[in-house]
């Protein structure tokens, strides 16, 4: 019974307490909804901001091209034969008329030799007809002859002339090409690879050698169709290294009148001038076409990121009176100094977010550390 009563009166303490906790939290409720406090949002986040405008920036493509020398002669023999003697090495500079190879020509000197005989008895198949002649000319004047053996002394006579002179010819021609046999260098220059031996029988397709005359250079660059109305003589092109400095200047000489059909392209041309021998024929280089230069607005490359091949940048926005971070995709071209080209995306005042990026999304305030203009050219 004692027990009891202690376990009832615990528990009306217990109810007491719970009462008295309820109440109290209740009017701290009520207090702080009479004061009209409202939740704070998260705090804003210092950024630095650079101003977008626009700078004068060039419009330029790069193509890989070749180039070419103006005076460049590929050796190809003019006869067939075989090789017998090779008068030169690769890298010997010769002079214009410099025997380079000879070509069996016994076969060609036997054939001169035959012609050569044959114009010798015509020859004298021409000394009898005119004797002939001479004497039946005489004799019809004295009315000895008919007219008809004179008519036929003077047919014999013109045509051993006739015959005499195409055997004249002949010998000439097989003299002539009994030269060929003789490979001589065109002009002055270096002579390049040597792929032919001794004893090699070559065509007249075989190419035996080449001689190169240092000197200017023909840059070769093939553009594609769609630029086709941009081309115009003089515009400027520019040769690049492989690290992209401009190792020679020059403008454009030639546009063809037709497309390539198999590429799509139009070859244009460009002298280069070659003074310390840097450059080599067929030669590749990355040719840069300068189209014209306009005015694009350009961004830091530091505000700039890349996700899934999309580059992004962040813009600082009024939003209700306050600044906002809006994430933007953007198209970027070229990089100019530390600045990217911006083809679409950003306009002229935007305000470009360039520090924080890592750590902002879209829609996060933002608070303007400093302002600053973009770097541009």
């Amino acid at each position: 019974m004692i027990l009891g009563k202690r376990g009832r009166h615990v528990k009306r303490l217990s109810a007491a307490c719970l009462c008295l906790t309820l109440s109290a939290l209740g009017a701290g409720c009520s207090s702080g909804s009479a004061k009209g406090e409202q939740p704070q949002g998260p705090a804003a986040m210092p950024v630095a901001i650079q101003v977008a405008r626009e700078v004068p920036v060039r419009d330029t493509s790069d193509y890989v091209a070749t180039l070419k020398s103006r005076d460049s002669a590929v050796i190809n023999p003019q006869v067939e034969g075989y090789i017998t003697k090779i008068f030169v090495h690769s890298g010997d500079h010769v002079s214009p008329g410099a025997p380079l190879m000879q070509i069996d020509p016994t076969k060609q000197e036997a054939t001169v030799r035959s012609q050569e005989n044959a114009h010798a008895a015509q020859q004298a198949n021409l000394k009898y007809a005119q004797e002939q002649y001479n004497r039946i000319s005489k004799l019809y004047e004295a009315g000895v002859d008919s007219k008809q053996d004179y008519d036929q002394a003077k047919s014999a006579l013109d045509a051993a002339q006739a015959q005499l002179q195409s055997l004249e010819a002949q010998v000439k021609e097989q003299r002539v090409e009994l030269h060929y046999y003789r490979v001589i260098a065109p002009s002055s220059g270096i002579v390049g690879d040597i792929p032919v031996r001794v004893g090699d029988r070559v065509i007249t397709s075989t190419q035996l050698t080449t001689v190169d005359q240092p000197g200017s250079l023909e840059v070769y660059v093939y553009v594609p169709i769609e630029r086709a109305s941009l081309l115009k003589m003089n515009l400027p092109v520019e040769l690049l290294d492989g690290s992209g400095k401009v190792i020679a200047d020059s403008r454009i000489s030639f546009i063809s009148p037709e497309v390539d059909n198999t590429t799509q392209t139009i070859l244009i041309k460009a002298r280069v001038a070659n003074h310390q021998d840097k450059l080599r024929h067929e030669q590749f280089v990355r040719a840069r076409v300068v189209w014209g230069a306009r005015n694009t607005p350009v961004v830091p490359i530091l505000a700039v990121s890349r996700i899934g091949g999309q580059y992004f940048a962040f813009v600082a926005e009024e939003q209700n009176g306050k600044m906002v971070a809006r994430q933007r995709p953007l198209k970027v071209g070229d990089t100019v100094g530390n600045d990217y080209v911006v083809l679409d995306g950003i306009k002229p005042g935007d305000k470009v977010i360039v520090s924080g990026t890592q750590v902002l999304i879209d829609g996060t305030p933002v608070q303007q550390q400093n302002q600053t203009s973009s770097s541009g050219l």
